[in-house]
């Protein structure tokens, strides 16, 4: 998309680009993590804390394990919506509210899966899905924010920006199925040519933008213990299913590169300026789980190996996060910890049309650091439950399948933990940080 004297976009760009260059404050809204590794995407995965999330038949597969998506011959149509109360909480001596964020998160997703395996001659079955999100319930698609700050910020939540994830899985053998998906997030770069007065007063602008998706892997493998090894007669392995997946690193960026004149001020060839940071950073995830499927019931756990110590090499990178003191000769890096992760969760039909569904989790923090200038990052340990419902309409007049409803909740409780903040001075103040974030998700299912 190109422009040319487009006042009203070229002057806002340029306002922020004078504002981060003469040192003018900007508010922003930065989150390193992304919906379904922060929350989870539909209420399943919310209730179970996505304990079960790669074994369940729904379209989330297509991002947790899209293996799974063979578990459900049906296509599936899916709209769910999710929103995220926070009250993230950093005490400080010389504050009279140590309420740091309180901003909610309000999203609404739309998945699909269906059989493509009739374009194929011999009609094997291969099921394509796909999941996307968008943030305000459907009213930003890219917005996000990145910044430094001096008085401290949450490092994994705040907006969350255009989440797509697309794959398909098939059966390979019997009791074995493997799927391979892609998470997609945009790489931005913008270029702004402009003449402007100290006033933000632009005129001969040039603003050019463009975007181009950055696909990142998934993969995952199934198998059903019984079907595998003891198809005919079952044995002890009947109702063991087991689960791997990897879900390798991705995050959004946005450059922009410009070159202001400011009359007066700044002449020709004006001032040249270069911003590049990430946002949404999910780290490598290895993910192994196991659930037995009773009569009615069923139980499992998931263990994740979360390798954050890449987001290291990220920052670097990051112009506006950047690490360095003055001189540009001594790091300040922000050290992070690769992490495992353990869930447990469970579902229980109830009277033929309902099921509850159930989970706990437990995620360290992956910031070593207590200390992080100019960042000033904050992250807790998390001990997170959730608590679902689903149920079926089967009595419907023009669907030739029950309609399925869910409805999800999820308590987080941020555990204390004391770090440093500095500020731009090089003063410092201890503070305590600690939070709750409760999460409601709702969605309705149509087969076909």
């Amino acid at each position: 998309m190109s422009s040319s004297s487009n006042t009203r976009c070229g002057s806002a760009l340029a306002k922020t680009i004078l504002a981060a260059s003469l040192g003018l404050p900007a508010a922003a809204s930065a989150s390193m993590g992304n919906l379904g590794t922060s929350y989870g995407l539909f209420p399943e995965d919310l209730a179970t804390a996505q304990a079960l999330s790669m074994f369940n038949s729904q379209v989330s597969a297509t991002y947790y394990n899209p293996a799974a998506l063979v578990k459900d011959e049906r296509g599936e149509l899916t709209q769910a919506i999710l929103h995220a109360e926070q009250e993230l909480r950093a005490e400080r001596a010389d504050a009279d509210s140590d309420v740091m964020s309180d901003d909610p998160s309000q999203s609404v997703l739309i998945g699909m899966k269906t059989n493509v395996g009739s374009l194929l001659q011999s009609g094997h079955p291969i099921h394509l899905g796909f999941v996307a999100g968008v943030e305000k319930y459907g009213k930003e698609m890219l917005a996000f924010g990145s910044e430094s700050s001096e008085t401290g910020q949450y490092m994994r939540y705040g907006r969350e920006p255009l989440f797509l994830s697309l794959g398909a899985g098939t059966r390979i053998w019997r009791g074995i199925s493997a799927g391979a998906a892609s998470r997609i997030t945009l790489d931005a770069a913008a270029s702004l040519n402009a003449t402007s007065t100290l006033g933000g007063e632009t005129e001969q602008e040039e603003l050019t933008v463009e975007a181009e998706p950055n696909i990142r892997s998934i993969v995952g493998l199934t198998l059903n213990w019984e079907d595998t090894f003891c198809p005919d007669n079952g044995c002890f392995l009947s109702g063991f299913e087991s689960a791997l997946s990897f879900r390798n690193s991705s995050a959004s960026s946005t450059s922009v590169q410009s070159n202001i004149i400011v009359k007066q001020t700044i002449p020709d060839p004006g001032l040249s300026l270069g911003v590049s940071t990430i946002d949404s950073y999910q780290p490598e995830i290895y993910a192994f789980g196991t659930q037995y499927k009773g009569d009615g019931w069923r139980a499992g756990f998931t263990v994740e190996q979360r390798n954050w110590s890449g987001l290291e090499d990220e920052l670097e990178s990051d112009t506006i996060k950047d690490q360095q003191d003055a001189s540009g000769s001594t790091p300040l890096t922000a050290e992070f910890q690769d992490t495992v992760v353990p869930r447990i969760g469970g579902e229980m039909d109830l009277f033929g049309h309902f099921s509850l569904l159930g989970g706990l989790a437990y995620e360290e923090s992956p910031l070593e650091s207590t200390r992080t200038p100019k960042l000033n990052y904050i992250d807790n340990d998390r001990i997170i439950a959730g608590l679902g419902l689903s149920g079926t309409y089967k009595r419907t007049r023009f669907f030739r399948y029950p309609v399925r409803f869910d409805i999800g909740y999820q308590y987080q409780q941020l555990q204390e933990r004391d770090f440093t903040i500095e500020d731009g001075n090089g003063n410092t103040q201890p503070v305590t940080a600690d939070g709750d974030i409760h999460v409601v998700s709702g969605s309705i299912t149509l087969k076909f």
